[in-house]
């Protein structure tokens, strides 16, 4: 199967529409245990296929648990280099991974440091010319394809816990008023205080 099938059946398993066209203002992210209408920015649409890429090419899930492995990879790989504010949407997803499950988080983001991302303006194009013909030819040019030395792994453990601090502080900042927004929606729709807060069984944790 073709790369650009395989992206498609990627889309179509996870019920997502195909990114083209019109865009819509704002898009939903994991932050905590809240899905957070965000701005629908132009450097998310311009990334996003590449970013879908890197769950074929490192077989996260698109959970919760997923898109924080991900991006932890992603940030592994030298994203923040590729573009700050790219950096910034992975630092959100981080910080719900982290809560979830820290571990698997650092051991995303030590894989990512042995490979290699599709997010460089060249790469990008080499994707789009068809230089790899599926996820397989994919897999093998970029993930783990490097092995760090114990002191470049230390000093990327001190990288990894600057992220993760960053990203707890943008999750309490974000995280925080849309709670207290949809406690008091909540409230406002007549529902109970008791039901407002109890914890509601989750199955996107994955």
């Amino acid at each position: 199967m073709q790369l650009q099938q395989e992206l498609s059946a990627f889309y179509a398993k996870h019920g997502f529409g195909q990114d083209v066209g019109a865009r819509p203002l704002t898009v939903p992210v994991y932050t905590g245990c809240l899905l957070v209408p965000l701005p629908n920015i132009e450097t998310r649409h311009r990334y996003l296929k590449y970013h879908d890429l890197h769950h074929l090419v490192t077989r996260y899930s698109v959970g919760r648990i997923g898109e924080g492995e991900v991006s932890a990879w992603e940030l592994g790989t030298g994203s923040l280099l590729a573009s700050p504010t790219l950096a910034f949407m992975n630092l959100i997803a981080l910080s719900t991974g982290l809560v979830l499950e820290p571990g698997r988080m650092w051991r995303a983001f030590v894989r990512g440091s042995r490979s290699k991302n599709l997010y460089s303006r060249s790469t990008r194009s080499k994707v789009d010319a068809g230089e790899w013909l599926d996820v397989s030819q994919l897999r093998a040019a970029t993930l783990e394809v490097g092995r760090p030395n114990r002191v470049v792994l230390a000093a990327r453990s001190i990288e990894f816990g600057c992220y993760a601090a960053t990203a707890l502080v943008i999750h309490a900042l974000i995280a925080g008023p849309a709670l207290i927004a949809r406690l008091i929606t909540d409230i406002g729709l007549g529902y109970s205080l008791f039901q407002v807060i109890k914890p509601k069984k989750r199955n996107d944790l994955f």
